[in-house]
């Protein structure tokens, strides 16, 4: 017998093993997670299949939407392919859909391949720098008047927490976060042995205009070199001097044979502040995921620059059907209203390239060139202006 449902607490054990198993992750990454918040599959009282998802809250252009954090999707490598995981995402969608809170769920995929069947869209792009000291050197630095300081996490907190509120506020991606999620994030121990987690504020006039979170200690290296290793964890910083004083810090480590900085916005400005951009070995890779579930009230509930109306159409959505047919955007003073439309569209986008357009990673211009999408007349120049970003899409947060 196939039987879907949430897990009760004393088959939690069951799902740390099985996500586990099939993941390589520790258990305690996912000790947090609440039986209710777990769709799983059971055959036979055996589990095969588990579906997480958190409740947050993400920044969509300067505005808070509500969305479903999906989080340890995993099924025994023994029941693969037998369509467990497409019982548990439908059922999810449709769950989401009915409360009709959180129209969106977002994730990060293992492999992207699994979830673009699903619906999802790779809706930004993380980069990795990889720097020596040596080449961390400004074309035009800047005069930095203020001071740095090491902040203690534990007493200093609320600086911290406040600091990230305020430079999150205009963004696209990054999420509200918990105290859970700092000690599980930026501020989680060093995963290398005999690395030092620390943290600098940057201050002028007493005011904290941002802070640096990184590790340092021995690295994987051998030979004459240095031999250290530095690992940013986080960068929030108010103004652009107070980006360059904590790469100045950065570039004086000179026992650090690298500076690394796994998970770099696309829109980060180093590449073009530095004299010698190609030394920061910058590589990228797919950051968030995210499927629109709910149409109309994840297109109402973004924030918006620009007024205007467009019509759109999405010919298909077979997992979410609710979300197919034609839809009237209109915005004003950022306001925007999302209502059935009978008229011919202005726009006509598969459910995939609208996450890509409503998170702001590309815009319809580009994407009618990509054929993902179609447009009409000036369709494509008024998408544009009304699916711009102020920022690249970017978390910097995993859940």
């Amino acid at each position: 017998m196939i039987e879907l449902r949430a897990a009760t607490p004393d088959e939690m054990p069951q799902v740390a093993r099985v996500v586990s198993r099939a993941l390589a992750i520790p258990a305690s990454a996912f000790r947090d997670l609440r039986p209710e918040m777990t769709l799983c599959v059971f055959e036979d009282d055996r589990l095969a299949t588990v579906h997480g998802s958190w409740p947050l809250t993400m920044r969509m252009n300067g505005r808070s939407v509500p969305i479903s954090g999906v989080t340890t999707v995993a099924t025994d490598p023994l029941d693969r392919g037998r369509g467990f995981l497409r019982m548990a995402v439908e059922r999810h969608f449709r769950e989401l859909h009915e409360a009709g809170e959180r129209p969106l769920a977002v994730l990060y995929a293992s492999q992207a391949a699994i979830y673009h069947r699903f619906g999802y869209a790779v809706v930004s792009t993380h980069h990795r720098y990889l720097v020596e000291p040596r080449y961390i050197e400004f074309v035009e630095p800047l005069s930095v008047p203020g001071r740095l300081r090491e902040v203690d996490p534990d007493r200093e907190f609320p600086l911290l927490v406040e600091l990230y509120r305020r430079y999150r506020e205009d963004k696209t991606g990054y999420v509200h976060r918990g105290r859970a999620m700092w000690r599980a994030g930026v501020l989680a121990p060093p995963e290398r042995a005999g690395h030092e987690k620390v943290a600098v504020c940057y201050e002028e006039d007493g005011e904290a205009l941002g802070y640096l979170i990184y590790s340092t200690g021995p690295g994987p290296y051998e030979g004459p070199e240095p031999n250290q290793l530095v690992s940013v964890s986080e960068i929030v910083a108010l103004t652009a001097t107070a980006y360059q004083a904590f790469w100045q810090l950065l570039a004086r480590m000179h026992l650090a044979r690298f500076v690394e900085w796994p998970t770099v916005p696309a829109d980060d400005p180093l590449p073009h502040l530095v004299t010698e951009p190609r030394m920061l070995r910058d590589t990228a890779r797919d950051g968030l995921l995210a499927r629109i579930v709910d149409l109309p009230a994840a297109l109402a509930s973004r924030g918006y620059d620009a007024d205007g109306e467009l019509v759109l159409e999405v010919p298909a959505d077979p997992i979410c059907p609710w979300n197919a047919g034609r839809w009237r955007l209109e915005v004003g003073g950022g306001e925007a209203q999302v209502t059935a439309d009978a008229r011919e569209p202005d726009l006509r986008i598969g459910i995939r390239a609208l996450a890509v357009l409503l998170f702001g990673r590309l815009s319809a211009t580009e994407l009618i060139r990509m054929g993902m999408a179609e447009g009409r007349g000036d369709a494509a120049g008024r998408a544009d202006r009304l699916f711009a970003t102020r920022h690249a899409p970017f978390s910097p947060d995993r859940w």
